[in-house]
């Protein structure tokens, strides 16, 4: 069903005023929440007026529509057709009927700032049709955010991943924000989140999380005011699992890193730290991202032209700011520094090759490491990490976490 013109607007509501009582009211609708009957009027038309009761979400006119819970419901009937278009270009936007007729929802999520129309008929039992339809445009980017999270959906994690948020807008209303997102552990732990400025959120329990739990966050951001004007659109429910337990130390003074696994020693690494110039961060470190090959540029870290290696091998992030745990196939072959100097600028070296293949020992810490896993450094001459700097917040007392929360 198309959308009348204004002409024809005119005409119907010259139609509509003929009518006597309850027949104005539904013999010439056509908002998101009308209903027809069978074309007749008088007694007879009144008679046989269908019973189905069509509701667009959206209503008709409507602007800030929601990007996720836009769809058609029918009570007293059944939906025998909905179409659903971009307006103005006229695409079509799939959806689906449930089983029993009663609704209809796009199999995909809207896009923000977009116009759309939706046309839908419906009948009832005894086969009278009812129609409905409305013109509508969702919430724009400008009057709503979005929060990037990790981890995903469907992920397994080491024990030390948070669960974080970055979004695209500063959250003024920060308790409204957090009260929207729950998270949730098998193993009972309790979770917390904790603000890192206006537009990081993270949480986490006191303890790394036990391995093997599943994690549940629910996301139901959609419409919460999160500052004057600016809406949420996010509602969905993400989960994930929690591996083995891996916690790695790494020990400047002896230049040799010990991974535990699940309590017991799984391998020791020898490795080479930052230089006395360069020194490499103490403090608890989570990998955040796994490359089998990256760049690494001494520009994107503020240190000038000092290196640019194109393919550094087996690389593991442990900080935004640029420190990873990464093979390294460029050291001195008469003179390793492995186990015995640091001669980074600021990472943690492993001996490697070029290509990232062979059996080394920055392969075999790489191929068993999970995004999550922890990495710890001591006795280095440098500041503890930031506990923002990465997903690094367990360097916050369990106290200091929980004031950071809003909720």
């Amino acid at each position: 069903m198309t959308t009348p013109n204004i002409s024809a607007r005119r005409a119907l509501g010259a139609c509509a005023a003929l009518l006597v009582g309850a027949l104005t009211l539904t013999a010439c609708g056509g908002n998101a929440d009308a209903k027809t009957d069978d074309g007749k009027s008088g007694q007879d038309s009144a008679a046989k007026t269908s019973t189905a009761k069509i509701a667009i979400s959206a209503k008709d006119g409507s602007t800030g529509a929601s990007i996720n819970s836009t769809g058609v419901q029918v009570s007293g009937g059944k939906l025998t057709d909905v179409k659903m278009t971009v307006s103005g270009s006229g695409q079509a936007v799939a959806g689906t009927v449930s089983a029993d007729g009663s609704t209809w929802k796009p199999k995909e999520q809207l896009e923000r700032g977009t116009k759309y129309e939706i046309s839908a008929t419906a009948k009832d039992a005894k086969g009278l049709t009812a129609a409905a339809n409305s013109i509508f445009t969702t919430v724009n980017s400008a009057n709503s955010y979005i929060g990037t999270y990790t981890p995903d959906n469907g992920t397994t994690v080491g024990v030390g991943m948070p669960v974080s948020f970055d979004f695209d807008k500063v959250i003024t209303d920060r308790k409204a924000v957090q009260s929207h997102i729950t998270v949730t552990s098998s193993s009972g732990q309790q979770v917390v989140g904790h603000w890192f400025g206006s537009q990081r959120l993270d949480f986490r329990p006191q303890d790394y999380w036990k391995a093997g739990s599943k994690v549940t966050m629910k996301i139901d951001l959609d419409g919460v005011e999160g500052a004057n004007g600016v809406y949420g659109v996010q509602k969905k429910t993400v989960t994930f699992t929690v591996g083995r337990s891996q916690v790695s130390t790494v020990d400047a003074n002896t230049q040799t890193m010990t991974v535990m696994r699940d309590g017991k020693l799984l391998k020791s690494v020898p490795v080479s730290t930052g230089s006395p110039e360069h020194t490499t961060y103490n403090g608890q470190m989570v990998i955040s991202e796994k490359f089998t090959q990256t760049r690494m540029n001494s520009q994107t870290v503020g240190l000038g032209g000092e290196y640019d290696i194109p393919d550094v091998p087996h690389a593991m992030r442990l900080t935004t700011s640029g420190t990873f745990i990464h093979g390294n196939y460029w050291y001195n072959k008469s003179n390793p520094p492995f186990g015995q100097q640091g001669t980074s600028h600021g990472c943690v070296g492993m001996a490697d090759v070029q290509g990232a293949q062979g059996d080394t020992t920055a392969k075999w810490f790489y191929d068993n490491s999970l995004v999550g896993d922890v990495v710890i450094v001591k006795n280095s001459p440098d500041k503890t990490v930031q506990p923002d700097n990465g997903l690094n917040g367990w360097n916050l007392s369990w106290s200091e976490w929980t004031a950071g929360s809003a909720a």
